[in-house]
């Protein structure tokens, strides 16, 4: 019979760990030390805790999970400005990080953001993005999201620098593992654990209405973003599947609500592409959808994707699209797409690892998005079943 997986240490609540320590009858700085060693310090396994006792240590690593990242493999872009990681967890399945380096310019300090997952795969389904491929396997557990920061932490850690962002857009639908999210984020808001300010914090979503209204009922001050895409309908049910659960205007409202109650902007992420979102109607339906919202518009050309028919927005189409949500006056900014040589892009690296499918499979997928696609352009809805797992 296989023994259950032990818990992983950075996802035991510090009420919780010290409970452990005290039904040891030792005393409580124990536990400070611990949680010194585990979000602040270099060990990569409790031996290396040289402030406790070897019986403690030895205790520490029967009972805990000092590190849920079982392997991991990086690959360096943008001349080592963007570290692209995929972890493989203790039953095999593969997540990814990506650390984006920012150098100071000007009075703009330093910066070092890590994109970060929440599931092993994903329900949503989302076309342009590679994790789509993947399908979902699972959500991850509280230590196996915290996990790929202290990773990414300790590497730059090493180099005298420290993280100073990390956003929930890597792979998975963060809403659809709320409860987990939310605890991960308490860990790394914490000052006792990894005390990263909750406005360097960006959780997104691809549309999930009751999780917004749930962050929103419990006054979270990080920063929501939402996958936004498209603004008319039937272009977004093709684009962002979710939205035949909850139409865009529904999402809209919800992220209003949650900016009210905030007082925090939302940021609205859109990947351009080509001949597909990035038309002269499109830009008006942004428009007009946000105009008047505490918003901010991230622009984002899509990175290359193996097995769509679509290819990236042109530069000048970008900045006309840009124009036009300013000139509605809304804040927009033009993103410029990272380590892309390296397969930066959500889900590439984890798909790669899984190995390419079946030529017909591909041939298939492509026709449906062409067929999809042109009807959207049309104004026809979609009519296909929503993804499993994904709400619907």
């Amino acid at each position: 019979m296989t023994a259950a997986p032990k818990p992983g240490l950075s996802g035991v609540a510090p009420d919780e760990l010290a409970r452990w320590f005290e039904a040891r009858a030792e005393p409580a700085y124990r536990a400070r030390q611990v949680a010194e060693a585990l979000w602040r310090g270099a060990a990569v396994t409790p031996a290396e805790i040289s402030a406790l006792p070897g019986s403690l240590r030895a205790a520490l690593a029967e009972e805990f999970e000092w590190d849920t990242l079982s392997d991991t493999e990086t690959r360096s872009g943008d001349g080592d400005l963007t570290v692209k990681a995929v972890h493989r967890l203790r039953d095999g399945a593969l997540v990814e990080s990506v650390l984006m380096r920012y150098p100071a310019r000007g009075a703009r300090r330093e910066r070092h953001t890590l994109c970060i997952s929440s599931q092993a795969g994903c329900a949503v389904g989302c076309p342009f993005c590679a994790t789509g491929e993947l399908g979902f396997t699972r959500d991850l557990e509280v230590a196996e999201i915290v996990d790929q920061v202290r990773h990414a932490a300790r590497r730059l850690g090493s180099e005298g620098r420290r993280l100073t962002n990390v956003v929930f857009m890597g792979m998975g639908e963060p809403l659809l593992n709320l409860e987990r999210v939310l605890a991960a984020v308490d860990a790394l808001h914490d000052p006792a654990r990894f005390g990263l300010g909750a406005r360097h914090i960006t959780v997104s979503t691809s549309g999930v209405v009751p999780g917004i209204r749930e962050l929103t009922s419990r006054g979270s001050q990080f920063t929501l973003a939402v996958s936004l895409h498209a603004a008319r309908d039937a272009l977004r049910d093709v684009l962002v599947p979710l939205n035949r659960r909850w139409p865009v205007a529904e999402v809209v409202a919800a992220a209003r609500d949650h900016a009210r109650v905030t007082g925090r902007r939302i940021s609205y992420e859109v990947t351009l592409i080509g001949g597909i979102n990035d038309t002269e109607a499109d830009a008006a339906a942004m428009a007009e959808l946000l105009r008047g919202e505490l918003a901010h518009v991230n622009l984002i050309p899509m990175n290359p994707v193996a097995h769509t028919p679509w290819t990236a927005s042109e530069p000048a189409v970008v900045a006309r699209f840009a124009s036009r949500l300013r000139a509605a006056g809304i804040g927009t900014t033009v993103r410029l797409n990272r380590g892309v040589e390296i397969g930066a892009a959500c889900g590439q690296l984890a798909a790669e690892r899984a190995g390419e499918p079946a030529p017909a499979a591909v041939a298939r997928r492509r026709t449906l998005l062409v067929r999809s696609s042109a009807a959207a352009l049309r104004g026809e809805r979609a009519r296909e079943p929503l993804p499993l797992g994904t709400g619907g």
